[in-house]
């Protein structure tokens, strides 16, 4: 069963010829060894235009990659998180400026990592930190992967990444260690959807995974999204390359076979190329999808509306002429980054999925693969195709 109704492409606007063209160039790279295999799937007008595999789920053993393969999402839990939080807010549950510390008080007394004179201090955090500031990436929380520095090196001896914890063990934690920057200062990549997730859990009264499935999953009938994939499923699991093709280093991805204590706001999913379109196709229809009201239109409006303004930071991730919102990265003008439409938003996950909405040309696209080395590249790639394939 496919996730939307299937639409010739010149239906829909879009070129047989190159869609054709671009599966060519994936399955072409898979052939000389750069990718193991993947699923990449364009939408358009609410059809599917395009939904094809390439490739091999499992490389080493030569098995063919399926459409229904389940691929780790990583950071592409984020918007999922984001979502099910704003779902809480329109309910009344807490205002945006709220501090964070009102619902998670481990973050009540938060200090600032300063370099002076070549000692590292610790100064009081300026202002608190707001639910606002975890969901646009303000909060001056980090990744513990983000870098060689000091506070970086923290999070790493803290095993602030550990999947034996639970999500209130991270919270506790993550309000011993110092933010790498001021509250609203600097857009840094790190932990702030991690405490979303937290704070779901919080005021809900539920396990993050709970919610979830009973808020977003079921109504959405995304049947293979979850924290873990069971036993039944196992042979589904779509896997990298031993070993990376360009540099040589073994890769190693979560092991998600068994349910984790961990369920990471941040990136702990696994899903389908099926299952995660229906996710972007109710965000594309303004918050509703197959009878569903999951967020109102305005609420959709509000996450995918840029809420940095002036402030700046990370230009590896927040590439040039985007901002970012309540979830996902924004794009702000047309020219400057790739292909697009000013308003466009997306994000990736750091196996290589990646997906971004065009609400301007009524249009999403999702490409799935398991080559963490390769995901800047093929993302770049896959946008680049996918537009070259406008036909109106």
């Amino acid at each position: 069963m496919t996730p939307l109704p299937l639409a010739a492409p010149a239906d829909i606007g879009l070129s047989a010829v190159r869609l054709a063209r671009m599966g060519g160039v994936l399955a072409a790279d898979v052939e000389r060894g750069r990718l193991p295999g993947g699923v990449a799937l364009v939408a358009r007008r609410g059809k599917i235009g395009y939904f094809e595999s390439f490739g091999r789920r499992d490389a080493v053993r030569g098995v063919p990659m399926t459409k229904d393969s389940i691929f780790r999402i990583y950071s592409m839990t984020k918007p999922v998180t984001s979502v099910a939080a704003m779902m809480l807010w329109e309910e009344g549950r807490f205002l945006l400026s709220d501090p964070i510390a009102d619902y998670l008080p481990d973050l009540g007394d938060l200090k600032v990592a300063v370099q002076e004179g070549g000692e590292l201090k610790l100064v009081p955090a300026q202002r608190a930190v707001t639910i606002l500031d975890l969901l646009r990436h303000t909060s001056g929380l980090t990744y513990e992967f983000r870098g060689p520095g000091p506070v970086q090196k923290m999070y790493a001896a803290a095993r602030i990444y550990r999947r034996e914890q639970s999500n209130a063990d991270q919270v506790a934690m993550l309000g011993k260690l110092p933010l790498l920057h001021q509250p609203g200062t600097r857009w840094e990549y790190g932990r702030s959807t991690e405490v979303i997730g937290r704070l779901v859990e919080v005021l809900s009264e539920q396990p993050l995974g709970r919610v979830f499935e009973e808020r977003i999953f079921g109504p959405l009938g995304m049947t293979d999204t979850a924290f873990h994939v069971p036993e039944r499923d196992h042979a589904r699991l779509a896997q990298p390359h031993s070993k990376d093709p360009d540099s040589g280093a073994g890769v190693q991805l979560l092991d998600v076979r068994t349910a984790p204590r961990f369920e990471s706001g941040g990136a702990g999913l696994v899903s389908t190329a099926g299952d995660y379109a229906r996710f972007l196709q109710m965000l594309l229809n303004g918050g509703t999808f197959d009878g569903h009201r999951l967020l109102s239109r305005k609420t959709v409006e509000l996450m995918t509306a840029d809420h940095l303004g002036p402030i700046t930071g990370a230009a590896d991730l927040l590439l040039p002429g985007h901002g970012f919102g309540l979830g996902f990265a924004v794009r702000r003008q047309a020219g400057v980054a790739q292909p697009g439409s000013v308003g466009q938003y997306s994000w990736g996950g750091l196996a290589g999925t990646t997906f971004w909405v065009d609400p301007a040309e009524q249009l999403f696209a999702l490409l799935l693969i398991q080559a963490p080395g390769q995901r800047e590249y093929y993302a770049t790639l896959f946008r680049s195709l996918v537009y070259a394939a406008f036909d109106d």
